[in-house]
This record gives C-alpha cells, sequence and structure tokens, in this order.
C-alpha cells in the first residue's frame, strides 16, 4: 500500500505505533521503491520507545511530543543516534485540546512553557508546529469545531509569546472524517488514513465490502493526497 501510494506521488506517510513504522520503513521494497519517503510518526511516544524509533530511516517528524521530558528524551536520544549529522529533527507538540482523559497531550495551559523549553534547552530538534486530535464524532451543526479553534489560539499565543512568525509554526489537525472542515479553519497538515486506504483490518471483525476493502488508491484519492500526511491504516 506504501509502494503504491508512493508511485501516486505521495512523500508523506504517518504511523500511529512505533513497532509498525520500524517494520515498514526497513522494508527492502519500500526502502528501494521509496527512496525519498517521509515518515511522520502520529501516535502517543513512550520515553522507552523513543531510542527505537529515531533510527527508522527517513524518520521526518515526530507530531506527538506531549511534555519537557519526552522532548529532552527525544533530543538526547537524535544527539546520540545521529551524532555525525547536523540535521535537526522535525517535532509538533501536541496538545490535549478536548480535555479528555482517553487524549494525550499537554493541557493547552502548558503549550508556551513547553515550546520555549524546546527552543531553548532542545538544540537537536526543530518545533515545527501544535498536533491536537479533538474529540470524535462533532456535529459542525453546532459550529467550528472548538478544538480547532483552540489550536489556533494557542498558536496565535505561542507567537506572541515568543515571537515566532505565525507562517513558521504549522497546525496538525484533521483526520478522515474532519480533514475538510480543518483545513478551511486553517490546518496546514491533516493526517488521512481510512477515506484513502479503507478501514484497518482488525480480527474478528465483518469483512468489508470490496469497495472499502480495496487498499490501491484511486486517481482521484492520488490528486487529494498531494497535501495530506497519509496514516496507512
Amino acid at each position: 500500500m506504501v509502494i503504491e501510494a508512493y508511485r501516486k506521488g505521495h512523500r508523506n506517510f504517518g504511523e500511529n505505533y512505533v513497532n509498525e513504522l520500524v517494520d515498514k520503513a526497513s522494508n527492502p521494497q519500500i526502502l528501494e521503491s521509496c527512496p525519498e519517503i517521509e515518515w511522520h510518526f502520529i501516535g502517543h511516544l513512550q520515553k522507552n520507545n523513543v531510542n527505537k524509533l529515531l533510527g527508522v530511516p527517513n524518520l521526518f517528524m515526530v507530531e506527538t511530543v506531549d511534555s519537557a521530558k519526552l522532548a529532552d528524551k527525544v533530543n538526547s536520544s537524535w544527539q546520540r543516534l545521529r551524532a555525525a549529522s547536523t540535521q535537526k529533527l522535525k517535532i509538533m507538540v501536541q496538545i490535549n485540546t478536548s480535555g479528555e482523559e482517553s487524549k494525550h497531550g499537554l493541557p493547552p495551559g502548558e503549550t508556551v512553557t513547553t515550546v520555549k523549553h524546546i527552543l531553548s534547552k532542545c538544540s537537536a530538534l526543530h518545533f515545527s508546529g501544535l498536533m491536537t486530535i479533538g474529540r470524535y464524532g462533532y456535529d459542525l451543526a453546532d459550529g467550528p469545531n472548538p478544538d480547532f479553534q483552540a489550536l489556533l489560539s494557542r498558536r496565535q499565543e505561542v507567537c506572541a509569546s515568543l515571537q515566532l512568525p505565525l507562517e513558521d509554526v504549522e497546525l496538525s489537525m484533521g483526520m478522515s472524517t474532519d480533514f475538510e472542515h480543518a483545513i478551511e479553519v486553517g490546518s496546514t497538515n491533516v493526517r488521512v488514513g481510512s477515506t484513502i486506504f479503507g478501514n484497518r483490518d482488525y480480527p474478528n471483525t465483518p469483512t468489508p465490502s470490496p469497495e472499502r476493502k480495496s487498499k490501491v488508491p484511486t486517481e482521484e484519492a492520488a490528486k487529494k493526497m498531494e497535501c495530506l500526511t497519509v496514516t496507512e491504516q
């Protein structure tokens, strides 16, 4: 699936799980067929998995740094593992805009202090922006998604407090069910999986229809993918 999407012109791919990303990124066929692939890690990252993740070939960005301590761990590990390189690792700070206990991310009120810590203490990292997952199933009939609005506000606060250009701080928000709305309100990076590849296959679940089961992206989907981070299912 990765190779087919790559051949359609897509370059940015996201993974939620470290082990799955490691397996795909080290796959000989993917390495040979996708030399310019850029991997985004978009799942919850535990400190004990940092070294494994940072060893991934073509790792482009970690979008889920959710504490200063995790940033410190990623920073020190990147310095050690890539000692011969001066390239900084792009990271985003994940914010829990919905306040749900089931979601990971910083409390919104800690955004500025955490970004300031990264900018001043984590010399091997490049702060690229803010990320949120937000609550599922929000009805747009009730108005703009408040989680997206909250992330927009956090970006304004960060830029004003730390004197950063607004255009230099990306916003990663929006998934398969709401990415169009996310783009409308200002997202620069949306994470789309099932809309392109179909639902993830789990054991003991009904077989999806042939249309949904197909994993080869259509020409129409490929055009949409040009500005997306594809979360391969």
